[in-house]
């Protein structure tokens, strides 16, 4: 028995060591300061795959509102971090990867020397406050660790993370009188009233706990915390902004200014004092948690039992080494490996992981929650994601979509409407965007055979959901076939995203043998037709009494009846039935004129003043790549036996809209939504209709690339002749089969196997 377990052993330790060894250093190929310039909305700081906390520098967290009135440059700071600024206010542990809104920006930590100071001061003097100046040559992003130099205190400020705990090392210079200061009014999207309340507790000379309750976008977000120094502070002190006298303590006793054991307050800066050696290294930890104090000390505890913060660091970037080594590519340039491996990167940033070490968490009813035989996730943008994040993770991380999937079946069961999220994070809807993306996604995990819960239970929430009579226009849409224009702003775009949606359910019901749900849904899915006007072969607002509105500018982005785009982008948006769209637009040569037009149009000057989320980075022509609803647009070509545009297009789009530096990305990266196409569209092919198992050929920009798949099964993809002038695709074949329609199958993918392109400079007619 002995020598059986001995055999198994070593036979394991010598399978481990051929897996480490056969695991490529992909790691170095992912720069997190790319999207963090301009429009891209990514954050530089540390994080692991997936993980709850996203620990990151803030540049500045401007105010909401300026004296009653929105604060335009807000938008700008949704990572809460800009390449383009110079000084450096904090750092802190939550945030969105490339959203559009702002939230987060919890718990904000910052290391000082010299006469204390506990407000941030401004980006144009930074010596007025605790920020400090920084220059990016002396700053380092990496996968699972940021490092930077803050130049007006010489201190080196390090960061790395697990799942639950940010951790940091500051390296101070000799001082008595350094500080690390604890920002707990600091926030992004930061209305002057989002801090609901704070608390603070001073545990012993190491450890503080608490919480913080805002107020912002998602309207009752409270997050615990659990905090300790690797070094005994000497002292500590806090201040309450809230306006008020602070209250002394019982019959003026006490003075809460200075080394009080606990303080509560909406407005609270604490900070904890030190001397310091030359070169002296001070850590922090900060475990988060959804539930308790208590949770969050065991995260701490579980998480980073130590202070070894190399081990941390080593351990975080292997934890990305193995999600990225789920593909292994070549490709023309260092540039392409930079791109492909830092938007691989950015696909497993969220949705994040909400739930404690012990697998429980807070639910949309505000209770406590134990995800038994799942992980539980949260940041939901489903608008952006449906679209090719989530089928990507269909493909390379079934299982956790799986649990994303269950995810959201937990939110439709706490939620007391009974819906399944819209975009949806730390147990808060916070109703963005149009649709019911969600029965797109759960229908993809279904027909692809990832979801392994009740796909009854599943259909039956997604039936519920798009039944509410009361939202966003669904009774009308339901009663009249389409949403008027007089009653909503975005009714067209909300009509066609309501009718794709209708067709991903009407799926699940096929898969299911429900032919009575089936039928109704498909009826429901064609009610695109209803805001087409043939007079114009154009997506346009119908009013109450059937009428097409008069007032109509194709251009327009607003007041128009689209929600982020035009009727350019809208029209060509029925992708679960682009063989209809394509007869209903007079046919495959006109269809194909109005692309042509699509890709080279002028766009004028107004239609940039219009918008605040479009930059001209963004755009070819009139296609609106930084905006999600055109994405498949480039593919339908292949519709209208055009494969050859399609090709051309794509090629285009990967080189134009992505590029290896700071604002080398297009438009926001929407939770991954940007990257999830970059990688798809670069291995050759792209799901334009979530639901369906199809998959449509597109040019692609790999040498090669090998797919090793959860089964343990590896998919092939060989790009013959590739090069940068060699965009078009002369024959592809799988498992040596020649591919005639432009499309293979998901199965084809998750069976194994190798899809080779032959790819030329002329395009094959």
């Amino acid at each position: 028995m002995f020598k059986k377990n001995h055999f198994l052993i070593l036979s394991i330790l010598i399978a481990s060591q051929f897996n480490a060894q056969k695991m490529q250093n992909l790691a170095k190929y992912v720069n997190p300061i790319i999207g963090t310039e301009k429009m891209g909305h990514t954050f530089p700081g540390a994080t692991v795959p997936f993980g709850s906390v996203q620990l990151s520098p803030e540049t500045d967290t401007l105010s909401y509102e300026i004296n009653g009135k929105y604060n335009p440059d807000v938008y700008k700071y949704c990572a809460g971090y800009r390449y383009e600024d110079k000084t450096i206010v904090g750092f802190s542990h939550t945030h969105f990867s490339g959203t559009g809104h702002s939230d987060l920006g919890d718990f904000l930590i910052m290391p000082t020397v010299g006469k204390l100071k506990l407000n941030p001061g401004t980006a144009q003097h930074p010596g007025s406050g605790f920020r400090s100046g920084f220059s990016h040559q002396n700053e380092k992003a990496e996968a699972g660790y940021y490092q930077v130099k803050l130049d007006d205190s010489n201190i080196l400020a390090e960061l790395t993370a697990t799942t639950r705990v940010g951790f940091h090392q500051y390296t101070f210079p000799k001082s008595d009188d350094a500080h690390i200061i604890l920002d707990l009014m600091s926030g992004i999207y930061n209305y002057d009233d989002k801090n609901v309340w704070t608390y603070v507790r001073i545990e012993n000379d190491h450890r503080i706990t608490g919480y913080r309750q805002t107020n912002g976008w998602a309207r009752t977000r409270t997050v615990y915390f659990a905090m300790e120094f690797s070094k005994p502070f000497k002292s500590y002190g806090q201040k309450n902004y809230d306006g008020k006298q602070p209250y002394r303590g019982f019959w003026r006793k006490w003075n809460q200014d200075e080394n009080f054991p606990e303080i509560a307050g909406k407005k609270i800066r604490m900070h904890f004092d030190f001397d310091t050696r030359d070169n002296e290294k001070i850590q922090v930890k900060m475990a988060i948690s959804p539930v308790s104090q208590a949770n969050a000390l065991d995260n701490l505890q579980k998480e980073t039992p130590d202070w070894n913060f190399e081990n941390i660091k080593s351990q975080a970037q292997n934890d990305w080494n193995k999600e990225l080594n789920k593909i292994a590519v070549n490709t023309l340039s260092e540039n392409d490996m930079v791109n492909f491996y830092t938007a691989m990167y950015h696909t497993f940033i969220n949705p994040t992981t909400y739930m404690d070490s012990n697998g429980e968490y807070k639910g949309l009813d505000q209770n406590v929650h134990l995800a038994k035989d799942f992980t539980n996730y949260t940041t939901f943008s489903l608008w952006d994601t449906y679209r090719a994040l989530h089928p990507f993770f269909n493909i390379i991380q079934p299982k956790r979509n799986n649990d994303m999937v269950k995810s959201m079946l937990a939110h439709y069961d706490q939620f007391s409407l009974k819906m399944l999220p819209v975009w949806s994070h730390y147990a808060n809807e916070n109703w963005c965007m149009s649709g019911y993306h969600s029965v797109s996604l759960i229908a993809d995990a279904i027909i692809k055979n990832t979801f392994t819960g009740n796909p009854e239970e599943a259909l039956a929430a997604c039936i519920a959901t798009s039944n509410k009579r009361n939202y966003e226009g669904i009774g009308e849409y339901i009663d009249k076939g389409y949403i008027s224009a007089e009653k909503n702003g975005t009714s067209v775009s909300n009509t066609l995203e309501y009718a794709y949606d209708d067709w991903a359910i009407a799926q699940i019901a096929k898969k299911l043998g429900k032919t009575d749900v089936y039928n109704e849904y498909v009826k429901r899915s064609e009610n695109w037709r209803n805001v087409f006007d043939k007079s114009i072969g154009f997506m346009r607002p119908r009013l109450s009494d059937g009428s097409f509105k008069r007032e109509f500018d194709l251009l327009s982005t607003h007041g128009q009846g689209f929600i982020e785009g035009n009727s350019w982008n809208y029209s060509f948006f029925v992708p679960h039935n682009p063989n209809a769209l394509i007869d209903a637009m007079g046919g495959k040569k006109k269809f194909g004129e109005n692309l042509d037009q699509l890709f080279t149009m002028h766009l004028p000057d107004e239609f940039f003043a219009d918008t605040e989320d479009i930059s001209r980075e963004g755009i070819i022509g009139g296609y609106v790549h930084g905006n999600e609803p055109a994405h498949h647009v480039a593919y339908l070509y292949n519709f209208i036996d055009q494969p050859w545009k399609t090709q051309a297009q794509i090629r285009k789009i990967l080189t134009m809209q992505y590029q290896a530096r700071p604002d080398g990305l297009g438009g926001n990266d929407d939770c991954g939504q940007m990257s999830a196409w970059y990688i798809f569209s670069s291995l050759g092919f792209y799901p334009i209709a979530p639901g369906s198992d199809d998959y449509s050929i597109g040019s692609p920009s790999v040498k090669n690339a090998k797919l090793n798949l959860e089964s343990g099964k590896v998919f092939e993809i060989e790009a013959k002749n590739q090069s940068v002038k060699n965009v078009y695709v002369e024959k592809v074949e799988l498992n040596g089969k020649p591919i005639k329609d432009f499309t293979i199958k998901h199965q084809d993918i998750i069976n194994g196997g190798k899809l080779v392109f032959w790819m030329t400079n002329k395009a094959k007619k």
